[in-house]
């Protein structure tokens, strides 16, 4: 039986929560779930406030929006980061500036991103990488020195720490995701979380086509309809009460791949810093020179033995319909190489432990008889 690439886990409380709502009608994009979720989520990263969405693009479009980011705008970005992030920019009608990554996070470099800043510069939007935090002082050091703004991708952290400081919790504006293959999933979703009052008050506004407080059906503003069911939040209310063991869960498919993939030859497993907590929303690997074949071959010959993988995301500046973005000719080395030479093995928190060693055991066959 194939091993998928990452298989969610449904708590019984969200099943019970999803019958509730349907048993009494809370259905659409209003009913007690959602305040609930926001509420709980918001408390989780010790934050303010939680503006509930329809997905986690959805999110970062409208913590942009909400911060008045428009044409003419520039927002700094990693090179090295799932699409999202750069399409959300460009839904604004400002500039997405690629920035170079860390090397072993895969996260914004700091010091290229302080280069990169220009006085059209309005935001900057690090991405935690694959359960790993970028490197957040020197970030948040540097925006304060240039009065930026700093909105934190989140999307696959969390419950991942900076130095002692939830992920997603640090910025202005901050977003998630909650795809199914995130740690707290709603099927599709998102969510913004912020401190400022009158920031959470703009996003609630926006999320829901920026209806006129005095009277429904005049909009004060344009708007956008990114509003999250109750359904999809029923899911998450009831995984919330497990967020510290979902994080231990992919602690532990952390460790038990390192434990078993670690004297493989020419297979670079993840690295995390001093400062971070690492949660492994993918089991993140390179494959180097010394494996003795390409990272193509090691995935089809790991699909043969039922073991589903993915590529790694490829580098921003190269996407086809981003051919005439000022920076579509420059070189990003850190992303076009890791993007070259990394996938991710299963990583679910469905995982199984048998299913973890005949992961490890399809790699260290390949690689013994290659």
């Amino acid at each position: 039986m194939k091993i998928p690439v990452n298989e969610p886990i449904i708590a019984p409380e969200s099943r019970q929560a999803v019958i509730e709502a349907l048993e009494t009608g809370w259905v659409s994009s209003a009913g007690p779930c959602i305040t609930q979720f926001e509420r709980e989520f918001a408390d989780f990263l010790g934050m303010k406030h939680g503006v509930a969405v329809m997905n986690g693009t959805a999110a970062l479009h409208l913590a942009l929006a909400s911060l008045r980011i428009g044409p003419g705008d520039e927002v700094i970005v990693p090179d090295f980061t799932m699409i999202s992030t750069v399409t959300a920019v460009m839904y604004t009608g400002a500039t997405p500036v690629f920035v170079d990554v860390d090397p072993e996070t895969f996260a914004m470099d700091p010091d290229l991103m302080a280069k990169a800043i220009t006085p059209r510069t309005k935001a900057i939007l690090p991405v935690h990488i694959y359960g790993h935090s970028a490197d957040m002082d020197p970030i948040l050091e540097t925006a304060k020195k240039h009065n930026l703004a700093v909105v934190e991708d989140a999307a696959e952290v969390h419950g991942a720490t900076y130095k002692g400081r939830l992920c997603g919790s640090m910025g202005v504006m901050n977003c998630f995701s909650f795809y199914a293959n995130k740690l707290i999933t709603t099927g599709e979703g998102g969510m913004v979380v912020t401190n400022d009052d009158a920031l959470a008050a703009r996003a609630k506004g926006l999320r829901d086509l920026a209806h006129s407080p005095e009277k429904r059906f005049v909009h004060t503003d344009l708007g956008f309809n990114y509003r999250m069911t109750n359904l999809q939040a029923a899911l998450g209310v009831g995984q919330m009460p497990h967020i510290k063991e979902y994080v231990e869960k992919k602690q532990w498919m952390g460790r038990r791949y390192k434990e078993e993939l670690s004297k493989v030859p020419g297979l670079r497993l993840p690295i995390t810093k001093d400062y971070a907590t690492n949660v492994y929303w993918m089991y993140a690997v390179l494959v180097e020179d010394a494996f003795g074949m390409s990272k193509d071959t090691l995935r089809k010959k790991l699909a043969e033995r039922g073991v589903d993988t993915r590529d790694f995301f490829y580098p921003c500046h190269s996407q086809p319909f981003l051919s005439t973005h000022p920076q579509a000719k420059e070189s990003f080395p850190v992303s076009e190489d890791i993007a070259k030479r990394g996938f991710y093995l299963p990583s679910g928190l469905a995982l199984t432990e048998e299913q973890l060693s005949t992961v490890t055991q399809a790699v260290r066959d390949i690689a013994q008889n290659r």
